[in-house]
């Protein structure tokens, strides 16, 4: 059963693939919104589960502490981001889940497409959001905490802090003052394993999710230039506020499917999939 479950994840994330070649990048939402397909939100279809399942499960995220709820979120905020054509680079997903210890590997650079992990790593958060976790988030100048929700990832510099990227928040009220308040992405001394292994606490920052000095340029040039960028934390009033947790629509990811499917012959258990999420006239 289980090689029979590993081959069918294996066969999403290929069909997943070939329909990002066949469709490209979704740069016109409304173009496949003429698709016969339910304009009510899709957040609980079975496609939508069967995608995220299977991702999880290809990556192996449970075994690196990233919970399946926290994968749901930011891959909604993700889709949400495609489809509102937000993003200059599609496919790359990266979550700084806040929920768990700053001893903890809680930084994840995925790549969607081809359903691999590409970094994980430890990350800072700021110095007055708490000292081993993380328990309080700020939108305001000289807060010196991190900011929570969906970001996007901007240019690079140089500054005092050497090699460093810039972002540009996408809630109002939760982080879109990050750019006026230099919250970037930049390495530091003060992030590393050594800490981590004698249980020492992680170094914090003014806000900035720091990484370790070592891995900065590879993270930063894999993710730079209008990726998706999530900081997580179960805060209610983020929650409840969030535009985009919230949001009413249909998953690009979904779109993508059933179109593609025209064309190829699926497996029988997606091909279910697509018929059940497809209302009746």
């Amino acid at each position: 059963m289980k090689k029979i479950l590993t081959a069918t994840v294996v066969c999403f994330i290929a069909f997943i693939s070939l329909t990002s070649m066949i469709t490209g990048n979704v740069k016109d939402a409304s173009t496949l919104n003429k698709t016969a397909i339910s304009n009510s939100s899709t957040d609980n279809s079975a496609l939508v589960n069967y995608w995220i399942d299977s991702l999880y499960s290809t990556m192996d995220l449970g075994k690196t502490g990233l919970s399946r709820d926290v994968f749901f979120t930011a891959c909604k905020g993700y889709e949400y981001m495609v489809a509102q054509n937000q993003l200059a680079k599609q496919g790359l997903l990266t979550i700084c889940d806040y929920s768990q210890s700053s001893s903890k590997k809680r930084l994840y650079v995925l790549d969607l497409n081809q359903g691999k992990v590409l970094f994980n790593t430890f990350v800072a958060h700021g110095h007055n959001s708490g000292n081993d976790y993380a328990t309080s988030f700020s939108n305001s100048d000289d807060s010196h905490k991190s900011s929570l929700g969906f970001m996007r990832t901007a240019e690079t510099y140089i500054g005092d802090n050497g090699y460093s990227m810039r972002l540009d928040g996408l809630e109002n009220g939760f982080n879109n003052n990050v750019r006026e308040r230099a919250i970037v992405m930049h390495g530091s001394d003060y992030v590393n394993a050594q800490r981590a292994s004698n249980g020492t606490m992680m170094g914090r920052s003014y806000g900035c999710p720091a990484v370790p000095a070592a891995e900065v340029r590879k993270i930063i040039d894999c993710i730079k230039g209008g990726t998706c960028f999530f900081n997580y934390y179960p805060d209610k009033s983020y929650t409840k506020a969030s535009k985009i947790i919230n949001a009413d629509f249909v998953w690009p990811v979904v779109q993508s499917v059933q179109i593609a499917s025209v064309n190829i012959k699926l497996p029988d258990s997606l091909s279910k999939l697509i018929q059940a999420d497809v209302p009746a006239n």
